[in-house]
């Protein structure tokens, strides 16, 4: 079938009408605006930090607020229970990380009226508290960046989060005195999204 317009306002009206339409249905999908999600990975340190801290657990939870569909500002606190490989008696070092960034998202690779999937790429700043458990000795908190890359499915109000961090932080001594030094780890983890609409 051919539709042919007589007049320029025939085209006009046309297109006004399939925008109209097509606005009015994107007013029905419901949006995303904010997301809350526990998470469960990997604190792995790397180059000079690996010679300090040991592989551990991380854990935590992070909050989402979806400015516009391509940015995101997420706020975040973990917690990993790492070894200091130098201390005498292997000590437990609980490591508290907390920080915020802003998230630019893409637009979603492959999106159903149930499932979505949406890469991300994130920059952002915080601090980091190292804490000997059971040694005597003052805790230390340090200023860090990361940069992050992942994606998320989303599956109706629910999603999961797979993300990777990249962090180079300040480290003072943990014990005694000393240079600070600038160093470099990775946080590697999954979490289970509830989006609020």
């Amino acid at each position: 079938m051919q539709i042919r317009f007589k007049s320029s306002r025939q085209v006009v009206i046309a297109i006004a009408a399939v925008t109209a339409f097509t606005v009015a249905a994107d007013a029905q999908t419901p949006t995303t605006k904010f997301e809350v999600r526990p998470f469960v990975g990997a604190y792995i340190p790397t180059g000079d930090q690996r010679d300090i801290l040991k592989d551990a657990v991380l854990t935590g939870a992070q909050a989402s607020w979806h400015v516009i569909p391509a940015l995101s500002f997420t706020g975040a606190f973990a917690w990993a229970p790492s070894k200091d490989r130098i201390t005498a008696g292997d000590q437990t070092l609980d490591i508290y990380q907390y920080d915020v960034g802003a998230e630019l998202r893409g637009t979603s690779w492959y999106q159903t009226a149930t499932w979505d999937f949406t890469p991300f790429a994130g920059l952002g700043v915080g601090g980091r508290t190292y804490s000997y458990r059971d040694l005597n000795a003052g805790s230390t908190t340090d200023f860090d960046g990361y940069g992050a890359l992942g994606g998320d499915f989303g599956i109706g109000a629910f999603g999961v989060r797979i993300e990777g961090r990249d962090y180079v932080s300040q480290f003072k001594p943990l014990t005694g005195s000393g240079d600070t030094k600038t160093r470099n780890d990775i946080g590697l983890f999954v979490g289970l999204s509830y989006r609020f609409r």
